[in-house]
């Protein structure tokens, strides 16, 4: 039995957050890190998620997944585009006749993806959907919102590296 995947269009996703996009400006390092503690927390309740960020103009980037949990993150390799990522993605998934929903808001992703077992969610819904699953999630526990920042949920160590790596250093400097 195959479990749905989810391919997120990490920057698409983080300028379409109301709260993370606007931290963009102050340090997008600091930005994409709460992004991706949002996108763990919700690859830990089930669905395989990838998210793609562009990596493109950083020369030093080479595309390897890196894993979080049960979230793996890509910086795209140098000279490819996230973009191009997602639908290679969307494709493989599509061969295997996998059920995968791509989310972003970029309308040319959205119309080269979409067929068969590939479905598209925009940015704006996803992040509504997830706030709705936190309120449900926090209603049916009794509790508050469970948002457990990064910095607490993986080693320093390994939080240094991506941020390193993020930031385009080469796997010796790493």
């Amino acid at each position: 039995m195959s479990r749905e995947h989810y391919i997120v269009d990490g920057y698409n996703l983080l300028h379409a957050h109301p709260v993370h996009g606007r931290d963009i400006e102050r340090d997008i390092d600091v930005a994409r890190a709460h992004l991706v503690a949002d996108l763990s927390g919700f690859a830990e309740a089930g669905p395989r998620t990838v998210v793609v960020f562009d990596g493109a103009g950083n020369p030093f980037s080479d595309g390897s997944p890196h894993h979080l949990g049960g979230l793996t993150i890509i910086f795209s390799a140098a000279g490819t585009s996230a973009d191009t990522v997602i639908e290679a993605l969307a494709q493989r998934y599509r061969e295997r006749e996998e059920s995968a929903v791509v989310v972003t808001s970029d309308a040319a992703t959205r119309d080269t993806v979409r067929a068969g077992s590939v479905s598209v969610l925009s940015s704006e819904r996803f992040i509504e959907d997830l706030a709705v699953a936190s309120n449900d999630g926090a209603r049916s526990s009794g509790t508050g919102p469970r948002r457990v920042p990064l910095a607490r949920r993986i080693d320093g160590d390994v939080a240094a590296v991506l941020a390193r790596w993020a930031r385009g250093a080469t796997p010796q400097q790493l």
